[in-house]
């Protein structure tokens, strides 16, 4: 043996130890690993794809920064101890349906999935298939336009999804239904433009909804009426410009807070019923409502709806008296005029009849 590889074998030895224990494979090339955590560190190394030689052993695996395009089978092969898997600020477009996520069944104890910041535009339909233990699972700021029932049908156990600031313009009446255990859903930043009966139907224990930046004009009836656990329900910055009470009423929590700024609303005695009835009620409380902003009618563009107190309510009785006062006088007038013509009738008839 030379003496370079004497002098090299005190540093090379704990290396070679670690590396032979059972279960252990050689750390990937560009990553740090550090055994004592089992975290295998790959973050911005400026891999194209996963690499293969990950140690068995590994917890979690930190694949964010890198130039990923596509995730394959046999990527996460053997992978059994692994719980986090981080792939957020990658250029993911594609993740191959019966080998990509199904081929994950290495991974059925993983707990969190970050697949935020790629660019990714569906789903496929065996997403969640081996992934029975995911409780976080985010893929917020991707180009996702449509949420297909079956691409989250095996994540029953999820807790935490996270889809905002992708493109979604519609979700499948079902894309929830197997997430019975959701406790937070942020679906802010995205492109819907309803809220609709029973996308939420088994989500009585949901806890966070964010809605806000999206186009959502319409909130159905029943819509929010499964949601017995809700605290915060954000609508900010939508295209509301109504609501009705019954759809609040129906929400049966101990405490909800509400926030709805930044919508065109149309400040009209309705309206204001509406809020006025909502802050009534104890269990409801709108942590904006003094930023509420008139867009229509026109001349009350620019105001809050809270500085008008019972203007508006007040102006409509008004109106509708007026109305009402000019129809009665309306009528009295026609009715007096018509008196006067059967008794101008009349007295012509008795003249007629004198001359006789």
């Amino acid at each position: 043996m030379s003496a370079t590889m004497l002098r090299l074998m005190p540093r090379l030895m704990p290396l070679l130890l670690l590396n032979t224990e059972p279960g252990f494979m050689l750390c990937p090339g560009p990553c740090l690993c550090y055994e004592s955590s089992e975290l295998v560190d790959c973050r911005s190394r400026g891999l194209d794809q996963v690499p293969l030689s990950v140690p068995h052993g590994t917890w979690l695996l930190d694949l964010s920064g890198n130039k990923v395009k596509e995730v394959r089978g046999k990527s996460f092969m053997g992978l059994w101890s692994l719980k986090i898997l981080l792939m957020s600020n990658n250029s993911i477009h594609a993740l191959h349906p019966q080998c990509a996520f199904q081929s994950l069944s290495s991974l059925q104890f993983l707990e969190r999935l970050d697949l935020s910041f790629n660019r990714l535009r569906w789903l496929p339909q065996d997403f969640t298939q081996s992934l029975s233990s995911l409780l976080e699972l985010r893929l917020d700021h991707n180009l996702l336009q449509h949420l297909d029932s079956a691409s989250l049908a095996d994540a029953d156990n999820l807790r935490k999804l996270d889809l905002s600031y992708n493109r979604l313009q519609t979700m499948d009446a079902r894309a929830f239904v197997s997430l019975s255990r959701l406790r937070q859903l942020s679906l802010q930043g995205n492109q819907l433009n309803a809220l609709r009966d029973g996308l939420l139907s088994r989500q009585q224990g949901l806890e966070v909804l964010l809605l806000s930046s999206n186009n959502i004009s319409v909130i159905e009836a029943d819509a929010l009426a499964p949601l017995r656990g809700l605290t915060l329900l954000d609508l900010k910055g939508n295209q509301l410009v109504g609501v009705k009470f019954k759809t609040f009423l129906k929400l049966q929590t101990t405490s909800t807070h509400l926030q709805m700024s930044l919508n065109p609303w149309t400040c009209d005695c309705e309206l204001q019923r509406v809020f006025s009835k909502i802050q009534y009620v104890r269990y409801l409380h709108v942590e904006d409502y003094e930023d509420i902003i008139c867009h229509a009618p026109p001349q009350q563009t620019g105001a809050s709806l809270a500085s008008m107190d019972s203007q508006l309510c007040m102006a409509e009785t008004t109106s509708v008296l007026v109305i009402t006062i000019t129809v009665m006088l309306a009528v009295i007038g026609a009715l007096v005029k018509a008196e006067r013509n059967r008794k101008s009738r009349q007295s012509a008839s008795d003249a007629e009849s004198e001359e006789k």
